[in-house]
């Protein structure tokens, strides 16, 4: 194992789960979904939390993991979550029940995320979370750029992985990739890729 392979290991091994996420990701695994890795979820906690979120919307709800973590960085926070697999928001709403998140906090949207997203409000969510296909990455990061507020936070899964291909098509790669460029040369934007789990992209918006 590679000294990166050890610190990723090490930085997995860190985290302790809560039993509600932990009892998610068996939902997961039950129903074939990969779910965020622990170290993941909690960075999406703490950036939920330095955010003080109010308003979050993630693209690709599973069975509510990400969700879940989320939340535990910002417990006063709504979450929209939008996913093509019924299924999913099935175990999802459970998952979200049991935690004590009720109707009034989770809006499960079910549905092709590029159908839904260009109907949601500009401006009007505090972080939007992406983890979803990485052929659409690119479209899905412009509607997040649309949709967060200024001094908001959009946030990319498996930024790693699509960058450098491992699962995705030298296509889809190369596009990550070209947005990643443009991303970086844009004046004002922050942008960052942590190597939690399979990498988080993560941008603020000017």
């Amino acid at each position: 194992m590679s000294p990166i392979d050890d610190s990723r290991a090490f930085a997995e091994q860190y985290v302790v789960e809560p039993e509600n996420i932990a009892t998610a990701r068996h939902f997961s695994i039950e129903l074939g979904i990969d779910p965020v890795s622990p170290a993941v979820g909690a960075q999406l906690a703490l950036l939920s939390a330095s955010l003080r979120a109010k308003t979050i919307i993630e693209i690709g709800t599973g069975a509510g993991v990400s969700g879940l973590w989320l939340l535990l960085g910002s417990p006063q926070a709504q979450l929209t979550s939008i996913d093509n697999e019924p299924d999913h928001h099935l175990a999802a709403r459970q998952m979200f029940t049991e935690a004590g998140f009720g109707v009034g906090r989770i809006r499960l949207i079910s549905g092709r995320a590029l159908d839904v997203l260009p109907r949601m409000n500009e401006e009007s969510y505090d972080l939007v979370f992406i983890d979803a296909d990485a052929g659409s990455a690119i479209e899905y990061v412009e509607h997040g750029l649309r949709l967060v507020r200024r001094g908001g936070m959009v946030v990319v899964g498996n930024a790693v992985d699509h960058a450098i291909g491992e699962d995705v098509s030298p296509l889809d790669a190369s596009a990550f990739r070209s947005m990643l460029d443009e991303i970086g040369a844009t004046p004002g934007v922050l942008s960052v890729i942590s190597p939690a789990g399979a990498g988080l992209l993560q941008l603020i918006r000017p």
